[in-house]
Parts: structure tokens; sequence; C-alpha cells
């Protein structure tokens, strides 16, 4: 960590809130651990001025970096270690997948740590625990509404800071159920308290996510409601995010990319060198050494300790020059 990251856990909490009032669409992308959360942070197009306005913190890539499959299977401390490594590593918000919320005492402690931490909002979403990942082939139970929308209720109960957001997450076209249903549950779950709604869909194309998205901005004309909408690009990403900031989406995640890129690349390297018995031929699928030193504060620290040691000499001439007190 380098002290120009460092952003007091009240700072950073509302940091989202405060970009959402903003009423411009927010890009957030995954990031697994300090590395990716330095490099997500630093990423920046100069010459359009755009940059990442978030981190999102995945539980798949949580789940993976740990060896594990996305089952729910990790122990919250030890994401909880994870998330305090990414917020040490980054200014920026932070919104952390909380997959089904687990039971009730589980969803009401994550609450309490993820807001002590600094974190700006967690997602939710409506299935039975424990979850199996959205885009696997595998079968996906929802949750009774009525159950979940209790469970946004009670976070909502724990939370202390009017910054710390519940954001629900719909699962309705993923285990192949209507956008009427989508519907239905988004109106259940705003009037529980929900902060924002997250609409998930594996399907290839942004049609369904477009489909929806009208009539949800229908829906919140209707009743006054001005609760952000969010969807994960994954599977339909040939949409840019500003085409769905058109169609009312006010957040678009990244959610996997940064894992998947160095899941690739790790796996290149491994058979490259066990191929050819050495490493010159992944020098360039590799980063330098001193990039990588660089982007992780080397230089920083080396200044800090030229400027140390001509501080202390500094002080030290200077009590040399004292004359002697009187006894």
């Amino acid at each position: 960590m380098t002290l120009k990251n460092y952003v007091l856990p009240e700072v950073r909490r509302s940091a989202l809130r405060e970009l959402l009032l903003s009423r411009r669409g927010l890009r957030l992308i995954e990031a697994h651990s300090g590395l990716s959360a330095v490099l997500a942070s630093r990423a920046c197009l100069v010459d359009k001025g755009t940059e990442f306005d978030g981190l999102w913190v995945s539980s798949l890539t949580s789940s993976a970096v740990q060896g594990l499959p996305d089952v729910e299977m990790y122990l919250v401390e030890r994401r909880l270690d994870l998330l305090q490594e990414i917020c040490a590593s980054s200014h920026k918000p932070v919104v952390v997948d909380g997959d089904t919320g687990g039971d009730q005492t589980h969803f009401k402690y994550l609450v309490s740590r993820l807001e002590t931490l600094g974190v700006s909002a967690v997602v939710i979403e409506d299935k039975c625990h424990p979850k199996r990942n959205s885009l696997a082939a595998a079968p996906q139970h929802l949750e009774d509404p009525a159950v979940f929308a209790a469970k946004i209720a009670l976070g909502k109960g724990v939370v202390r800071s009017p910054d710390f957001m519940i954001f629900a997450r719909l699962e309705s076209l993923i285990a192949g159920n209507t956008i009427d249903d989508a519907l239905s549950r988004a109106r259940t779950y705003i009037d529980a308290g929900a902060d924002g709604i997250l609409i998930h869909s594996k399907a290839t194309t942004p049609e369904p996510i477009f489909a929806f998205a009208d009539q949800y901005r229908e829906l919140a004309r209707h009743d006054g409601s001005r609760v952000p909408l969010i969807c994960v690009p994954t599977t339909y990403n040939s949409v840019t995010a500003e085409e769905l900031f058109r169609r009312g989406v006010q957040i678009v995640i990244h959610a996997n990319h940064l894992l998947r890129a160095s899941h690739y690349a790790m796996v290149r390297v491994c058979e490259s060198l066990l191929m050819h018995d050495r490493s010159t031929e992944v020098d360039n699928i590799c980063s330098p050494i001193v990039t990588l030193l660089d982007q992780l504060g080397y230089s920083e620290v080396l200044s800090d300790e030229v400027e140390n040691a001509s501080t202390a000499d500094r002080i030290r001439d200077h009590l040399s020059l004292r004359p002697p007190r009187c006894v």
C-alpha cells in the first residue's frame, strides 16, 4: 500500500452514492487482489479522460484465487481479509458481490463488517443458498420473493450509515423466467428497501436487458422511484457501456475480466516454460520487473528512504550545534 491510496472508510463508503447523484453512467471493474486493485485504479485513457469509477469484488474471482468453486464455499473472514487488501490498495469505491447473503445471521454480520471497512454497497442475489454460478450449466433455484425481501429489510436494519447500500440482484432471466417476473421481484425488493436493482442475463445479445430496462424505466416513472439499475454484460459483450447508459442503466460492471486474463496468461506461461525449458519465449507476455515494481510504489519507498535519511542528517546536525544545557 502507498499512502496516496489511503482513504478513510467513511470517505470511501460515501463515494459511490455521491457518484450516483451525478446522474452519469458508472463503470466498475473486477478486482480480486491488491495488485489487480492497483492496476484497475491506475487505468485511464488520458485523451478521453475516462477511467473506472469503482471496483467490483466478485464471488467468482474471490473463490477462484482461493482455488475454490463458485458455490459459496469460502469463509467470510477470509473474504474480509481480501477486501481489506483491496481497500488498502485503491482509493476507489468498492462494491461487493455477496452471493445470496447466506442465512439471516450471516447476512447481518456481513453487512456490519462491510460497512465498517468502508465498502459502498453489497449485492445479493435472489437464489436459494447455496447458489450456483449464474453462467454455468446448472439448475438455478430462485428464492421466494417475500423471503428475499425480508432479508433485504433485515440488512437495512443493521446499516448505521446513510451511505452504505444494499443492491438486489434479479436472477429471473438466468432461471428462464419472464421479464414480468423480474419486474415484479424488482418492485417487491424496492419496497423492502433495496438501494439498487441488478438485472442479470446470460443471453448473448443485450435485447433482454434492453426490454427489461425499458419497462423498468416506466415502472420508475409511475411510482417516482429513483433506484439505480445495474447490469453485468459478460455474455452480451458486444454492447458498449454508453449504449446501456442510454437505455437507463446507471452502473455497468465488468465482473471477471482481470481474473480471466491472468488465468489465461498463467496457463500459457506454464505451458511455454515446460515446452522450452526456459523463460525467454514468455518475455513478450510478461510485464517487465521494473514496471511491476514501479506500479506497486517501489520507487516511492526508495524516495522516502532518501528523504528520511536527509531529514535525520539535518536533525543530527542541528542537535550537534546546540549549546550544552546548563545543569
